[in-house]
């Protein structure tokens, strides 16, 4: 039987600490769907289709992309999950406050869909600082985004933030 996971997120941008859980993540299972989380409620720089472009062009080249599928999704997580029939969904920790967090969010998907395990995977320990809302801090005041984002998406990031005045 083929091992499928789901790696949810808003993924507004992807870092390179997502990156970093992705490829991890191909080593344990067949396959895996980056899920990208579309909220109306929530605020994103991206679109839905803007996310999932940056991301499919960071996997351009990579051996392990071959393992990974890009889909957008809106509701509850673990009725995606059962759709796509995934047995689990993959969660990155950074520190103790994702953690909190994330133990919080796998407890209440455990209770919707128990068929469904949440595992948590830490990043390479150089990356453990990098966030989504700090890359967008950084770019929002044109600063070097070379260590935390590929270039494409730094671009993008610059060119969203352009003419936003400051």
């Amino acid at each position: 039987m083929e091992t499928l996971a789901l790696y949810p997120g808003s993924f507004d941008p992807i870092t390179y600490g997502h990156l970093d859980i992705l490829e991890r993540a191909t080593d344990l299972f067949d396959k895996v769907i980056v899920t990208i989380a579309i909220n109306k409620r929530k605020e994103t720089v991206f679109s839905g289709d803007e996310r999932e472009a940056l991301i499919k062009r960071c996997l351009e080249g990579k051996e392990w992309a071959t393992k990974v599928e890009i889909q957008q999704f809106t509701g509850l997580l673990v009725d995606f999950a059962k759709e796509k029939n995934a047995q689990t969904l993959v969660r990155g920790v950074r520190q103790i406050s994702d953690f909190e967090y994330e133990f919080r969010m796998a407890l209440t998907n455990r209770r919707l869909a128990p068929e469904v395990d949440t595992i948590f995977l830490m990043p390479n320990e150089q990356l453990t600082f990098i966030s989504a809302s700090l890359v967008k801090e950084v770019a929002y005041w044109e600063g070097d985004l070379s260590s935390f984002v590929p270039k494409h998406v730094a671009d993008a990031l610059h060119e969203k933030f352009k003419d936003v005045e400051k």
